[in-house]
């Protein structure tokens, strides 16, 4: 009854929101990187003398019958960042659920 908004909103509102945040955030992380990488795959992305997973895929794709391992590895790093990243979203968001702590 006797406090101030700003002293409910510090207590209360961001404890709360700061997981949220956080969680979206790192479930964001592998879009905006697949998205990044396709947007380099197609070619409107990073330009090539850069390094990118998209540019690497996409200069892997032009010599894959002849050496796909150019190839390979980039999409493997590719799949092995956005795996780590949604499972490491999907700890915190466990690990931040009110409803599983005690």
């Amino acid at each position: 009854l006797g406090e101030s908004p700003v002293k409910i909103a510090v207590k209360h509102l961001i404890p709360n929101l700061s997981s949220t945040i956080i969680i979206q955030t790192m479930f964001s992380i592998p879009t905006a990187i697949f998205f990044e990488a396709f947007l380099s795959f197609i070619g409107i992305g990073i330009p090539a003398p850069n390094a990118s997973l998209g540019t690497l895929l996409a200069d892997g794709q032009k010599t894959f019958r002849f050496l796909p391992y150019q190839m390979w590895y980039p999409a493997a790093v590719l799949s092995i960042i956005m795996i780590a990243f949604n499972l490491l979203a999907d700890g915190l968001r466990d690990a931040f659920d009110p409803k599983t702590q005690e």
